[in-house]
Formats: C-alpha cells, sequence, structure tokens
C-alpha cells in the first residue's frame, strides 16, 4: 500500500521496483505543480495539458537516473521547462511552413490571435500577464515562473537552471522589470 506519508525519494525507488500505485502517487503529488509550470511557460491551457503527460512520460521513462537525495520537484521542474522548450521550437517550426502554404489554403489556416471579444471579458487581467510573462526571454520566463508562480527558493531554481543564486536573483528583478514595462505601455495603448 501506498501512503501519502512516503516521501518523493521511497515512491520513485518503488516505482523503479514496477509498483504501479508509486507511479501514480508521484504524479497526483507533482501534476498541479507540472501544469501550472507549462501553462505559464505556453500560455494555452491545451498544450500545458499535453505537455503535463509528455514530461511525466519523460521522466518516468528516466526514473532510473533521478537521485533521490534531491528534489524531485526539482526533477520534474527541469524536464517540464525541457518539454515547454521543445514545444516553442515545434511551434515555431510550424508556424514557418504555415506561412509556405499557398494563398488559397491561408482561408484555412487557423488564427492563434485571440479573439478581441474574449480578451475583453473577466480574463483580460490574467490574459495580459500571461501574453507578457510568455513575451520575456526563456532566461527570464523561467525564473519568475519557477521561483514567481511556482515560489521555489533561489537555491531550487539556481538548481534547475544550472545557474548561481546571484543569476536568479538578478534575472528575477529584470523579469520583474521587463514585466512592470510591458503591462504599463499595454495599459499606455489601452488608453
Amino acid at each position: 500500500m501506498i501512503a501519502d506519508e512516503h516521501d518523493d525519494a521511497s515512491l520513485a525507488a518503488q516505482a523503479l521496483a514496477g509498483r504501479q500505485a508509486a507511479y501514480g502517487a508521484l504524479m497526483r503529488r507533482h501534476r498541479d505543480a507540472v501544469y501550472r509550470l507549462a501553462r505559464g511557460h505556453v500560455g494555452d491551457a491545451d498544450a500545458a495539458m499535453d505537455i503535463v503527460q509528455e514530461s511525466f512520460v519523460a521522466a518516468f521513462a528516466s526514473l532510473a537516473r533521478y537521485d533521490g537525495r534531491r528534489p524531485f520537484r526539482g526533477w520534474i521542474a527541469r524536464i517540464t521547462i525541457n518539454k515547454c522548450h521543445d514545444w516553442a521550437r515545434r511551434r515555431a517550426v510550424r508556424r514557418f511552413f504555415s506561412f509556405a502554404r499557398p494563398i488559397e489554403d491561408a482561408a484555412y489556416v487557423a488564427d492563434a490571435a485571440p479573439d478581441p471579444e474574449v480578451a475583453a471579458q473577466s480574463r483580460a487581467g490574467v490574459a495580459r500577464i500571461e501574453a507578457a510573462v510568455a513575451a520575456l526571454p526563456v532566461s527570464l520566463r523561467d525564473v519568475i515562473l519557477l521561483r514567481g508562480i511556482e515560489g521555489m527558493t533561489q537555491a531550487e531554481v539556481a538548481q534547475i537552471l544550472g545557474v548561481t543564486e546571484k543569476a536568479v536573483e538578478t534575472r528575477l528583478y529584470r523579469a520583474r522589470r521587463q514585466l512592470q514595462e510591458m503591462l504599463r505601455e499595454s495599459d499606455a495603448a489601452r488608453v
């Protein structure tokens, strides 16, 4: 029987030993954080769900490489960020090829921009912030999502991203400053 009091390292060890319940327990424990991270990174709920699935499949496929002395949360967050970067690269390639179609086919290409009426609804403020976060450079976006949204410590973020704690602090400061500027510009453009 898998109990909630098991730590991630013992759950990972049990999952490696073939206990399906341990896989489920790890996924239940971390899926919301993985979803929030993916959603914040890509800005699309459906794509975020796909990334969550890809992240857990990749994590469980490479579970033997997980170091139980380190937090599972950080390990799965790094995998999720990598999957988000993969998604962005695939999206860029798809976008490139979508422009290569003949003009007659353009009527069948969906516009990825949000509908202006939807943007005017109650979630307009959240949508503006999500768009601003998505517009940040990747190095700043990763830090603001992990530190600001997921609430990880500077040390955890530094370990996940492979940078120093000072770099995390600097990137977080720059990300917040850029977000403020983008939101101010957005407010000025709406007036």
